[in-house]
């Protein structure tokens, strides 16, 4: 947006469509150069997670080599193939979309839900219900179904403390190296700071960079937390606070 006061949750539907339009472009458009192996879309949102630049914004950065965590995920994703047969964020959709108790919202083609591993004490993963490798696989109905879902999950985010929310998010996907990397499955991690309000924040430090990250809430309780929040009406005392 031109505006220094808009973010992804107070956007119309169709402007945050040109923002993923854009991704999409950017994606193929990178990838499709010879020395990009991994291109990285994301966005940090709020001082809170280092963001400087006052106007809302995202990133995208373009790897020679894939990084660590993207890699790490790729490792899993196909010895699970290896062994399954079938796609692991495929499977993992389903089950958690039957148990239905850590889902916060979906639409036909994405769902939202606090994965059972979450640290963060709102973390979200945005994942696609169908088997699409990247960005540049989603047809145009599902591009407006990712936009739809980015300003819902935004929405109930802002709503949750009456704040403007800060996070880190960002899309991994099919690294651009030329192999097919059949095994991918287009996701978004949501990664936010917030614990109990909109001014105490988690930190990890100690025995939770040492050994491993403790959880502070359930999964359980941050999906019925936010999938109880509405996405329409704004409870912000400050609309634009940290943004």
């Amino acid at each position: 947006s031109s505006r220094h006061d808009m973010t992804l949750a107070h956007m119309d539907m169709a402007a945050v469509r040109e923002v993923v339009e854009l991704w999409t472009h950017q994606y193929r458009d990178l990838g499709a150069m010879r020395e990009i192996n991994h291109v990285q879309v994301f966005e940090n949102r709020g001082e809170m997670m280092g963001c400087s630049n006052r106007h809302p914004h995202g990133q995208i950065w373009a790897n020679r080599t894939i990084p660590n965590v993207p890699r790490l995920e790729q490792a899993s994703l196909i010895e699970y193939g290896r062994r399954n047969r079938t796609c692991l964020l495929c499977d993992y959709v389903e089950l958690e979309r039957e148990a239905g108790e850590r889902i916060v919202c979906e639409n036909e083609y994405f769902v939202a839900l606090v994965p059972f591993w979450a640290t963060w004490p709102f973390e979200l993963l945005l994942c696609s219900k169908s088997h699409v490798l990247d960005l540049g696989g989603l047809d145009d109905a599902a591009r407006s179904a990712l936009a739809d879902m980015l300003k819902r999950i935004n929405t109930r985010y802002d709503n949750l403390f009456e704040t403007s929310f800060p996070y880190t998010m960002g899309f991994h996907q099919r690294p651009t190296d030329g192999v097919q990397h059949s095994e991918w499955h287009l996701h978004a991690h949501y990664y936010p700071p917030l614990l109990r309000s909109a001014s105490v924040r988690k930190f990890m430090v100690g025995y939770e960079l040492l050994d491993t990250p403790q959880r502070d809430i359930t999964p359980e309780y941050a999906a019925e937390r936010l999938r109880s929040l509405s996405e329409q009406h704004y409870r912000i005392r400050n609309v634009h606070a940290g943004d």
